[in-house]
């Protein structure tokens, strides 16, 4: 379950959470914010790399330009989220719904996608080499200029 304290914190100000992450107290695996609530916050440029975010409500938020490679967003709600150039590099998004959000850039390289739901949403230019898609639902996504190299699962449809 999510600390309030950091979910706070998060929310106030996302160059103070950086520089606690960046800490030499602060290991990168070890934040729990499952199940927060960070619906519609501007969390642009946040550091949120290793961190537990399983099941948060992150409809609407601006993740544009983070870190979230290695993290957990198991069952996350991310339906449209500002995601463009984001790092989800080895990320768990199994069963995260992704559905309209913008992805454009991002980088999704090794990424664990399935059965998440990316109905609608925009992975234009997104690079997704290595990315597991088994059984995600992928309805009218854009893939233009996309990099599917080696991703395995489902393939979306030729435009």
């Amino acid at each position: 379950m999510a600390d309030e304290k950091l979910v706070t914190m998060l929310k106030y100000s996302v160059t103070a959470w950086n520089k606690s992450r960046a800490s030499r107290f602060s290991r990168m695996g070890d934040t729990d914010l499952s199940g927060a609530d960070l619906k519609w916050a501007d969390l642009k440029y946040a550091n949120l790399a290793g961190v537990d975010l399983s099941n948060a409500d992150l409809t609407g938020v601006n993740l544009s330009e983070a870190n979230l490679s290695e993290a957990d967003l198991t069952g996350a709600d991310l339906s449209g989220a500002d995601l463009r150039q984001t790092n989800f590099t080895g990320t768990n998004l199994t069963q995260a719904n992704l559905s309209g959000a913008d992805l454009r850039q991002a980088d999704l390289t090794g990424a664990e996608l399935s059965q998440a739901i990316l109905e609608k949403a925009d992975l234009m230019g997104a690079q997704l080499t290595g990315a597991h898609l088994m059984g995600a639902h992928l309805a009218g996504a854009i893939f233009s200029s996309a990099d599917l190299m080696k991703a395995r699962g489902a393939k979306p449809k030729p435009e």
